[in-house]
C-alpha cells in the first residue's frame, strides 16, 4: 500500500467518480483505476459498488476512507515539520476557512502574507465549520478559520476578527417581530454552517425556538442564498461582508433586526507541530486586527 494509492483512493471515495477524480489528481483515468483496483486485488476487499456508470463506497470503503484520510494527514505533517527546518525560505502551509472568510476576510491578509514570503505556498480548502474542525483533527489543514463555535478539547480556539450580521430581502418590511419572524420565508444555510448556527442561536437567546421559521430554502453558499433574496425567494441573515455590494446597489435592502456581531475565530491542534509558516500567518493575522 502506498501513498499515492491512498491519495488517489480519497480523491475517487471523495467524487464518487473515476474520470473526475483522475483530472483533480492529474493522473490518468487508467491509473486512478488501477490504484482502486490494486487495493481491492491486494486485500479482497471491495471498496465501491460498481452501479451502472457510477460508484459508491462499500462499508468497508467508508471505513476505509477515514483511515486513508488519516494517514495522508500524518504524512503531510511529516513532510511540512520538516520543510519547516528551512526557515520561511520554501515549504507549504495548509488552512481550511468557512465560505465567508475564504471568499471576503482571508484573500487580502492571505496576499499580505504573500508578499513577505514568497516561497511559502498556501492551499486553502472551504467547508463549513464542522468539516474545518475535523480538517485540523485529522492533520489535512494545520490551521483553520471559522465563523462557528467549536467544541472540542483537542483544538485551540481564538479570536481573530469580528463580524456584522443583517438581515436582508427584496422590499423593506417595516417591523420585524415575532409574528413576522414565523410568516416570513427564509432561505438559509445548511445545517453545520457557522452563518446558520450563529443566527438560530440569536434566536434561541430571544426566546424564539427556530423550527418555527418557515424555511423555503436550505442552500450550500452565502451566494447561492444572497442570489435567492436577490430574485424575491426570501429572506436571511448573511454577513454584511457578503451583502455589501448588493446593499449599495438597491439590490437588497437592511431589514430592521438587531443581530450582534459574531466572532471569527482561528482553530489549530493542541498537540500538533507548530510550523513557522503557520505563526507567521497568525502573527500578520494579529498586527492588521491590532
Amino acid at each position: 500500500m502506498t501513498l499515492e494509492q491512498l491519495r488517489i483512493f480519497v480523491g475517487v471515495a471523495e467524487r464518487e467518480h473515476v474520470t473526475k477524480a483522475a483530472e483533480v489528481l492529474n493522473v490518468t483515468q487508467s491509473a486512478a483505476s488501477g490504484a482502486v483496483a490494486a487495493l481491492e486485488a491486494r486485500y479482497g476487499v471491495p471498496l465501491f459498488h460498481r452501479v451502472g456508470r457510477g460508484i459508491q463506497l462499500t462499508e468497508a470503503g467508508r471505513g476505509f476512507l477515514e483511515e486513508a484520510r488519516a494517514v495522508l494527514g500524518r504524512a503531510a505533517h511529516a513532510e511540512t515539520m520538516l520543510a519547516d527546518y528551512a526557515g520561511l525560505a520554501r515549504g507549504s502551509l495548509r488552512i481550511v476557512a468557512s465560505q465567508t472568510i475564504a471568499s471576503y476576510w482571508l484573500p487580502a491578509k492571505l496576499a499580505a502574507f504573500h508578499e513577505r514570503h514568497p516561497r511559502i505556498a498556501v492551499e486553502l480548502a472551504i467547508d463549513n465549520t464542522e468539516g474545518a474542525a475535523a480538517q485540523i483533527l485529522s492533520g489535512a489543514a494545520e490551521l483553520g478559520f471559522v465563523e462557528g463555535e467549536v467544541d472540542e478539547p483537542a483544538l485551540a480556539l481564538w479570536n481573530v476578527g469580528r463580524d456584522p450580521m443583517v438581515l436582508v430581502g427584496r422590499e423593506d418590511a417595516g417591523r420585524v417581530d415575532e409574528d413576522w419572524l414565523r410568516a416570513a420565508r427564509w432561505i438559509v444555510r445548511e445545517q453545520g454552517s457557522g452563518t446558520r448556527s450563529t443566527f438560530e442561536d440569536v434566536l434561541r437567546t430571544r426566546g424564539f425556538d427556530p423550527a418555527q421559521l418557515t424555511v423555503a430554502m436550505t442552500l450550500p453558499s452565502n451566494e447561492a442564498v444572497r442570489t435567492a433574496v436577490e430574485a424575491g425567494a426570501g429572506v436571511a441573515v448573511l454577513s454584511r461582508l457578503v451583502v455589501a455590494r448588493a446593499l449599495k446597489a438597491g439590490d437588497l435592502v437592511e431589514l430592521p433586526l438587531e443581530l450582534p456581531d459574531r466572532a471569527f475565530h482561528a482553530l489549530r491542534h493542541k498537540e500538533r507541530y507548530r510550523t513557522r509558516a503557520a505563526d507567521a500567518l497568525t502573527d500578520l493575522i494579529k498586527e492588521q486586527v491590532a
